[in-house]
């Protein structure tokens, strides 16, 4: 098939206008030689050997360049951050997904018990009104004791950790004041 485009006559707003016509050879001619490209004026190779020449760089080309070696250090760093993110952000979105998918199939009395707690950390935050301790303390302590009572093994675990991690930190606390004490007195 050859391509051809034609021009036409047609109105004076549309005289630019052009338009593809495919032509195939007639099925009773006979095929004819094709055309070398070498034979062709067109692509005929000039004799003798052609150098490249390198074009010295313009002022504009010297401020880009800059520009990029400026932002380079940026752009590495934005590519270490993301890095060092994406396994971050990978592991919260499966997080969310296997906490919807839990919430989807819910254990028996899950949403009740969550309702209370959430009552009772609202209530919390109602009596916590005033002093900057209770608000504090409050939220947080009626929302423990809620869990605790909801859920009793779990709490009983979590205590015995947590009271293991402030003796730990209540005896450091202990040995450094009794260092200063000693040092200064």
């Amino acid at each position: 098939m050859f391509k051809v485009t034609q021009r036409s006559m047609r109105p004076t707003s549309l005289h630019l206008l052009t338009f593809k016509v495919y032509a195939a050879p007639k099925k009773d001619s006979s095929p004819q030689n094709p055309v070398k490209v070498d034979e062709l004026s067109l692509y005929s190779v000039p004799e003798g050997q052609s150098k490249c020449v390198e074009e010295s760089r313009s002022q504009l080309e010297e401020d880009i360049l800059q520009f990029q070696r400026y932002c380079e250090t940026y752009t590495n760093l934005c590519q270490e951050t993301y890095s060092q993110t994406k396994p971050k952000m990978q592991s919260l979105v499966q997080w969310r997904l296997d906490s919807y998918e839990y919430l989807q199939n819910a254990p028996l009395g899950f949403f009740p018990r969550l309702g209370v707690i959430g009552f009772a950390g609202l209530n919390g935050l109602f009596l916590a009104r005033g002093s900057k301790i209770k608000k504090l303390v409050c939220p947080p302590g009626f929302t423990g004791l809620a869990a605790s009572i909801c859920y009793p093994q779990q709490a009983i675990v979590f205590a015995k950790v947590s009271g293991e991690r402030l003796y730990d930190w209540g005896l450091r606390g202990y040995i450094v004041t009794e260092d200063l004490w000693k040092e200064n007195f």
